[in-house]
């Protein structure tokens, strides 16, 4: 068994649907604000939405964290 985290989460992105879909929403928040931060100007929602996404993002990845140590 892999003792690596990358390892470790690559065996789960191949193996297990639930932390694929984690890393899948992962990267797609990831995009939403990556494309919201390269404008030069956000409107009050836009920055709410900004925000949210930060928050979201960083839950998902608590999510996957915790599957990554629990898995071995």
């Amino acid at each position: 068994m892999p003792t690596d985290f990358e390892a470790i989460r690559q065996q789960l992105l191949e193996s297990n649907d639930e932390f694929r879909q984690l890393a899948t929403q992962h990267h797609d928040l990831d995009e939403r604000i990556h494309n919201l931060a390269t404008r030069p100007y956000l409107s009050e929602p836009e920055q709410l939405e900004e925000v949210t996404l930060k928050k979201r993002k960083l839950h998902l990845k608590d999510q996957m964290e915790h599957m990554l140590r629990h898995s071995h």
